[in-house]
């Protein structure tokens, strides 16, 4: 693997008559085997401009093919989403499928310096890969329709190049590079299977290809398949998760964690720590039986609202025993079958060819092809919430009592308000994705005249994903719950159209989950929808030497480019129609857009061979941008690279970029959800001091002082395009030194670079909450609160002082992210073979952002999940066939203490677990390669490492370890893989 910020260059496409090329130096010290060469005219990623130096300009990190394989990566998406490439940067993978994330479940995406996949372009032989997944919110490329096999290198650029790529480099660019001929026939098998079950992979292709003296074609075929790993099968995940409240006097954390009575033992899974309230029913306040432990409200302590079947109990509410926040039943062995790692299938094909045509400037008329399906799928636990009206025929002995909740205003009680809500475990439930993806190219490149070259191309790509989600339909629970006597001591639909299925009358079984199959098929469907996403692009580009300079030669590269894009999302009709229970809501996602550009860059040579400037070259470049929707732009990025001596070389740049909102960012179809009624700005507003806004406001809408929200507030999320959303612009800076001193043969080859980047990101587009909106409404100066208005026109009052509130897609004020990359190679013949170590270290100085210019801007380093430093080394020794490597990755240690008394003043480290220590992943591979054949052997995660833990309320967590992807959560990993060419 070639270390970021060192010397990079990639070779030129031959030419028919030329043999493959041999790798570049760095190449070969990467794959520590063949001799080292002198290229020719090469172009790095970050450059349209061919050089015949290693340096560039902009720091690269070039990831062989061979080097994945000996890492243990059975994919594309896990080479490019590991920590050498990402930072500690946290990227979405297979350990999200239960979570709300753009692209849709089973979704893998790269965001570079944790910028976000949006700004992180992906290229395929130097033109982008197109967005795929489901769902609304497409808008960035799935890494799950590379190709593995055909890949020969990998390059990664860290630095802004909009003016070169186009709008969405801003924090950097990846090229996927693949292998130009290939004239022989290939298989592999891969298979990574983990020590405790579940999660394992197994990876088989075949690649084969054949050249002629004009011609020359090429393709793979390949299928992946992951398996399902569920909570069930990680001790860590699923034995206990407890809320880690309170330090006891060792200095461990759970002191304050609610003890169970039943047991004795700080109680798993409550309702604040990954558990859900189940075998429970909830009335208004009654005078009842307290279960063991629960202690109840009222100078008796004996009054409850919720309640757990207890047979034995016949005062109070007969059959049921009071049951505090705590004392509720909040955990169902079913919920260890919910995917920890969701199963997806990805079979890829992949097609290039060539046909030299002896005219038009010996130009080669050229094809590519991917084509690419992923099948995956999501199990998760679903609670259903059973309302019983008041006076309900199915309440039996408890018919008489009176209303709890208001009517829902999802319909489903038939706007009856509800008696009793029974709390049910339904169990677990499913989704899953079908995403086909194709992309097709067509170009023609050839030369003009004997220095000049021209390539012009045509791709078009097209993802459609059919989508499931098994969900229970409103209309159904609404007919469902009507009932009336069958005559025969039973229940009937008082609607028996459409297959009618009475909802079960109360009773503690179930209560307890044992509801008829009948019931469950009857309310439960699966709902379906489709998303398509279509991009077309055409360019023209021409590069070549201007004039000579003393130094060498003013060379260029210019170009035009127009791209059109379309997405298409139609939810299911029942989504649509506000009819999923429970679930949110969702409208179609219909949008376009297309862009205009032009670019052109410029590599001057201003000093060369001179005393103290063996090479002062500058580079320039320039784009601008004309979009449908946003209108346009221009962006520009200056460089420097400075050799005063041969071993040390001094680069910097400086750049802008401007990206339009993704289409998503701009159409997405209004969705509806509900959030808690405590969200309400104007709860006990009363407490507040009378002088501030939000007091003011509040009773200005003539709300008590007590007021206090009794239904959930509905939340419709949709796109920016319609509330004035705008494009964003960045400035990105870097500076770098890299010293390849020359030290005697007996010492080695030692290499070092660093590199700072400095990226800040203006009127950025984020996605605004519904809180933030409402928040925003009732804070504004009295003298400017006006309902109709500003924020608070998003923000409705309706019958009985319900709410909803409308947000979405805004330009936030700022982003800044700041640090530092070091990187240190060393080589060096050691007895018969060769050593070679590459240690990489990523120091985040600054993660920061803010909504709004009065916002302060808030440093997020170094806190759970955002380490301030990420790094890992490699060693490797190749002796003859064999080669044995052994590697380290480090996330440093975390802690949120620091960033909470900066910006609160408040110390929450005698009440919470919120750090982590240093997390350490050791790799160890042997590999041994015959005349046409090679085998590899494995294990990653060799001391079997867990995720660390932290307290509840931290944020996203799986069990209590924090969902982070620089943490493994497979375990021990072994692995191996067999190729072998005919």
């Amino acid at each position: 693997m070639l270390p970021m910020g060192l010397a990079s260059a990639q070779s030129t496409p031959p030419t028919d008559d030329e043999e493959e090329p041999a790798p570049t130096a760095e190449q070969t010290q990467a794959a520590a085997s063949a001799p080292a060469i002198t290229l020719d005219r090469v172009s790095v990623t970050g450059s349209r401009i061919a050089r015949d130096t290693f340096n560039s300009v902009s720091p690269v990190q070039v990831i062989s093919r061979e080097e994945s394989t000996l890492a243990g990566f059975s994919s594309t998406t896990g080479v490019l989403q590991s920590n050498s490439v990402t930072g500690g940067s946290s990227q979405i993978n297979n350990a999200y499928g239960g979570f709300v994330v753009n692209g849709g479940p089973g979704v893998n995406t790269l965001s570079l310096r944790g910028l976000g996949a949006t700004r992180t372009l992906i290229l395929l032989n130097g033109r982008r890969v197109s967005p795929a997944g489901s769902r609304g919110a497409v808008g960035s490329a799935d890494l799950n329709v590379l190709p593995n096999m055909m890949i020969e290198r990998i390059e990664v650029l860290k630095d802004g190049a909009s003016s070169i790529y186009g709008s969405d480099a801003v924090a950097g660019v990846v090229n996927v590079i693949t292998r130009t001929r290939v004239d022989d026939t290939t298989v592999e098998f891969q298979r990574n299977f983990t020590q405790d079950g579940g999660g394992d992979e197994t990876r088989a292709g075949i690649m084969t290809g054949a050249v002629g003296d004009r011609w020359h074609a090429s393709g793979s075929l390949e299928m992946n398949q992951r398996a399902e790993l569920t909570l069930g099968q990680r001790g860590w995940a699923s034995d206990c998760p407890r809320p880690l409240l309170g330090r006891n006097a060792d200095g461990s954390y759970g002191a304050d964690d609610y003890i169970d009575p039943r047991t004795g033992r700080p109680k798993c899974w409550t309702i604040d720590d990954s558990g859900v309230t189940i075998n429970t029913i909830g009335t208004g306040n009654i005078a009842g039986v307290p279960g063991l432990g629960s202690v109840g409200t009222g100078a008796s302590g004996n009054i409850f609202n919720r309640w757990r079947p207890n047979p034995g109990v016949t005062t109070g509410l007969p059959g049921y025993e009071g049951v505090d926040y705590f004392g509720r039943d909040s955990f169902d062995p079913a919920m260890l079958r919910e995917s920890l790692i969701s199963p997806t299938k990805n079979t890829t094909g992949f097609l290039q060819a060539g046909f030299d045509l002896n005219a038009l400037g010996d130009a080669e008329l050229y094809f590519e092809g991917l084509g690419h399906r992923r099948e995956s799928q999501q199990i998760g636990y679903l609670q259903h919430s059973l309302d019983y009206p008041v006076g309900s025929p199915l309440l039996g002995s408890l018919s008489t009592l009176p209303a709890w909740l208001a009517a829902p205003a999802d319909g489903s009680t038939n706007g009856r308000n509800v008696s009793v809500r029974a709390f049910i475990g339904w169990g677990p439930y499913k989704s899953w994705q079908e995403v086909d993806f194709f992309r097709a190219t067509g170009g023609l490149r050839g030369n003009l005249g004997t220095e000049w070259s021209y390539d012009t191309y045509y791709s078009h790509a097209r993802s459609d994903s059919a989508y499931m989600v098994e969900n229970r339909l409103t209309d159904r629970i609404a007919r469902s719950i009507d009932v009336v006597s069958d005559g025969r001591g039973g229940f009937v639909c008082r609607d028996p159209s459409g297959g009618c299925v009475p909802t079960p009358a109360l009773s503690a079984a179930v209560v307890g989950g044992d509801l008829p199959q009948a019931y469950r098929d009857y309310i439960m469907q699966d709902t379906r929808g489709q998303t398509i996403y279509t991009e077309s692009t055409f360019n023209f580009g021409v590069n070549g030497p201007l004039f000579d300079l003393p130094a060498g030669t003013v060379s260029t590269a210019m170009g035009v480019e127009h791209r059109r894009q379309e997405i298409d999302d139609t939810p299911d009709i029942n989504s649509i129609n506000n009819n999923l229970f429970g679930f949110t809501a969702s409208q179609p996602t219909r949008g376009k857009d297309s862009v205009s550009e032009a670019y052109i860059e410029f590599e001057v040579p201003l000093l060369s061979d001179l005393p103290f400037a063996q090479e002062f070259t500058f580079n320039a470049s320039a784009r601008y941008t004309d979009y449908d929707s946003y209108g346009d732009d221009s962006t520009w990025k200056l460089g420097v690279l400075y050799t005063p001596v041969d071993w040390l070389s001094i680069r910097a740049s400086r750049g802008t970029s401007f990206r339009a909102p993704a289409l998503f960012e701009q159409f997405l179809g209004a969705t509806s959800g509900f959030l808690s009624s405590a969200t309400d700005p104007c709860n006990e507003y009363g407490n507040r001091n009378p002088t501030s806004a939000r007091y003011q406001n509040c009773a200005s809408e003539g709300l008590p002082t007590n007021f206090q929200q009794t239904s959930s507030v509905t939340s419709i999320t949709q796109g920016g395009a319609e509330t004035g959303l705008a494009a964003e612009t960045s400035v990105a800076v870097t500076a770098g030194i890299v010293l390849q001193p020359e030290f005697p043969e007996w010492f080695g080859d030692l290499s070092f670079a660093a590199d700072y980047y400095d990226i800040k990101v203006d009127n950025g587009v984020a996605r605004l909450s519904g809180q933030n909106v409402m928040n925003l409404c009732y804070d504004s100066q009295p003298a400017d609160f006006n309902s109709d208005a500003g924020q608070c026109s998003l923000v409705t009052r309706g019958v009985n002082n319900s709410m909803s509130v409308t947000s979405g897609y805004v330009n936030i004020s700022e982003s800044l992210v700041r640090g530092w990359d070091f990187t240190a190679r060393f080589v060096r013949e050691i007895g018969p073979g060769s050593f070679r170590t590459t240690a990489r270290l990523s120091n985040y100085l600054t993660q920061a952002g803010r909504t709004f210019p009065t916002d302060p801007l808030r440093n997020t380093t170094g806190t759970v999940a955002q380490p301030q430093y990420a790094g890992d080394v490699d060693f490797s020794y190749s002796v003859q066939k064999w080669l044995v490597r052994y590697g380290l990755e480090w996330v440093g240690a975390t802690n949120d203490y620091d960033y909470y008394e900066t910006y609160f003043d408040t110390d929450y480290r005698p009440l919470y677990l919120l750090e982590t220590g240093n997390y350490f992943l050791s790799n160890l591979s042997v590999q041994y390669r015959g005349d046409d054949w090679s085998a590899t052997v494995g294990a990653r995660n060799l001391a079997d490492k867990e995720p660390p833990m932290v307290s509840a309320g931290w944020g996203n967590r799986i069990g209590n370890a924090p969902l982070y992807s620089g943490y493994d959560y497979l375990g021990r990993t072994f692995f191996f893989n067999l190729s072998k060419s005919f």
